[in-house]
């Protein structure tokens, strides 16, 4: 098996297990007030010093984001933390995810991997822009991508989903996303629906888990990694931009419980700030991750060289 690396790739490392990272996109995508529509008058300039230009983009004004997988290969299992939005889906309400021909197949290929390599696929929810690669356009059907994967996320994010996709006006994304990216999966017996906290793998060499973190959406989910004494926490939704680490109660305009979304962002950053867990959310700009660490009432992030 090829171990290339190319800049769609950044290998990591979390004591004995090996991090990859492979892009989707990446760019300059919404306005801060669109994102985030409690961002106070100034936030931008306060922090100019820092987000631009990986995080902010001066010339658009807009907030640099993208989309990603996180990949764990451990040596006995190789778990891909979720799958972004996918080629060719039909999105209309979201134009910038609308049929998308991405090589996102071919930088997993340049990072050492093939789609039956994957053991687990984790989506830390549902959303369009987190299950996308889970199926493939395949002589018109929509089939999975990775073929030996089991597809973990949480029973009650599954049920939330169905319940969104099945409503009398349901959102346009919402049932295309069912039909199209979970529902196929669920069809092929490829699902696991976790109650709880759930272990993928415990051992000398150090564990995944997988614990509940609903707020953004009913089920949502994070991945906690720990080997030889190094820990990183797959985040999902938790931070859409690192702006959030410094305001955490600064929802973004996509998370289902507001109040919820804000408790738990104080919980897991401050979490990661007690344990010095490496914070690797879905959609940071490079370097994609960070060191949490406690500033008065809120947070600040500290980026990796």
């Amino acid at each position: 098996m090829s171990r290339g690396r190319t800049a769609g790739a950044s290998p990591h490392r979390c004591g004995h297990f090996e991090i990859l990272r492979v892009k989707e996109t990446l760019g300059a995508a919404f306005p801060p007030a669109h994102l985030l529509p409690g961002l106070p008058p100034g936030a931008i300039e306060a922090h100019l010093d820092w987000l631009a230009p990986r995080h902010y983009d001066t010339a658009k004004q807009r907030l640099v984001m993208g989309t990603h997988s996180w990949i764990v290969r451990s040596g006995r299992h190789t778990v891909l933390v979720d799958t972004c939005i996918g080629n060719h889906k039909p999105r209309p309400s979201s134009p910038g995810f609308d049929r998308l021909e991405l090589p996102y197949l071919k930088r997993l290929a340049e990072a050492g991997l093939r789609p039956e390599d994957i053991d687990y696929v984790l989506c830390t929810h549902l959303h369009v822009d987190h299950v996308g690669w889970n199926t493939q356009l395949d002589n018109g059907r929509w089939v999975p991508t990775f073929p030996r994967a089991k597809v973990l996320c949480s029973r009650a994010e599954l049920a939330s989903a169905e319940a969104k996709a099945n409503a009398d006006a349901p959102g346009e994304d919402d049932r295309a996303v069912w039909q199209d990216s979970v529902l196929p999966v669920l069809e092929a017996g490829a699902i696991q629906a976790l109650d709880g906290e759930h272990a993928i793998e415990e051992g000398r060499q150090g564990f995944l888990r997988v614990q509940p973190t609903p707020g953004h959406t009913p089920g949502h989910v994070v991945l906690r990694a720990e080997s030889q004494g190094q820990r990183m926490l797959f985040a999902g939704d938790i931070c859409h931009h690192p702006l959030q680490v410094c305001l955490p109660d600064v929802n973004s305009r996509f998370c289902e419980d507001a109040v919820a979304a804000r408790s738990m962002r104080r919980r897991v950053l401050a979490d990661c700030a007690e344990s010095g867990a490496l914070f690797a959310p879905a959609h940071w700009g490079a370097p994609h991750a960070g060191h949490i660490h406690a500033a008065g009432e809120a947070f600040r992030v500290e980026f990796p060289d």
